[in-house]
Order: C-alpha cells, then sequence, then structure tokens
C-alpha cells in the first residue's frame, strides 16, 4: 500500500506547525498531535490524511507514492516523541519537553524539504536484522 507524496507532505506540515504553535503559545495543543498520532497508529488512517485526499486534483495513482509501512513507523516515532514531550512538560521537566517537541520538529522539517531521518533509522534497523537473520542461519 502506498500514500500519495502530497498527503504525506501535509502531515508532515501539520506536524510542524501544530508542535510550533504548541511550543510558542500553549502546550496542551501537543495533544491534538498526539491523540492524531494514537489513533492513526490504532486504526492504521491518519484523519489527516483521509480529509486531505479531497483537495487532490488527479487520480491518487498519479502522485509520487509513499511506502504506508514506513509512514506509520515514522508516526510512531512522532507519537511517541509527542507523549513523552507531553509528559515531561506535565512534570515540570520543560527542557527535556521541549527536546522531545523540537526533535519532531526538526525531523519533519527536514522531511518536508527531502530527506526522511524516519526512513535512514527503518532502513538501519531492517538492515542489521536481516544481517542477524543471515549470522544465525
Amino acid at each position: 500500500m502506498s500514500i500519495p507524496k502530497p498527503l504525506v507532505q501535509i502531515n508532515q506540515a501539520f506536524l510542524v506547525i501544530s508542535v510550533i504553535l504548541a511550543l510558542v503559545f500553549f502546550k496542551a495543543i501537543l495533544i491534538i498531535p498526539f491523540t492524531i498520532g494514537v489513533y492513526t497508529l490504532l486504526t492504521k488512517n491518519n484523519p489527516i490524511i483521509q480529509f486531505s485526499k479531497r483537495f487532490l486534483t488527479k487520480p491518487l495513482n498519479q502522485y509520487t507514492p509513499e511506502d504506508k509501512d514506513q509512514q506509520l513507523f515514522n508516526q510512531w516515532i512522532a507519537t511517541i516523541c509527542l507523549g513523552f514531550s507531553i509528559v515531561f512538560f506535565y512534570f515540570g521537566l520543560n527542557i527535556v519537553g521541549y527536546v522531545f517537541s523540537i526533535m519532531v520538529v526538526i525531523a519533519a522539517g527536514v522531511a518536508l524539504m527531502g530527506f526522511c531521518i524516519g526512513c535512514t533509522i527503518r532502513f538501519r534497523y531492517l538492515m542489521w536484522k536481516n544481517k542477524r537473520t543471515k549470522l544465525q542461519s
């Protein structure tokens, strides 16, 4: 399964914008992307992507495809980081909360520019797992 690249980019932009708004104005805004992330991971359907489909002008198969499994992996990373951020802000550990929030902004922002940090992490993990499997055989 694949997801059209513009929809992935809309989700990345949503993460960047919502986290920056949270850090600048009100930390509780982090609950929104976190909740959407949890929902996405539980249902394998991202509401931002589902909503945004209606704005595409061409058939979905005419856009550059992005791997759905990779996007779910990236969503795991973002959701975990946002969850840690919320917890650290709640307990008054603001510096650590900012670190985890800023990691999401950097990863999504860099992905918007064309380099996927989560893709690199997943690729390295799959290579390590494959190498380990071959050594055990």
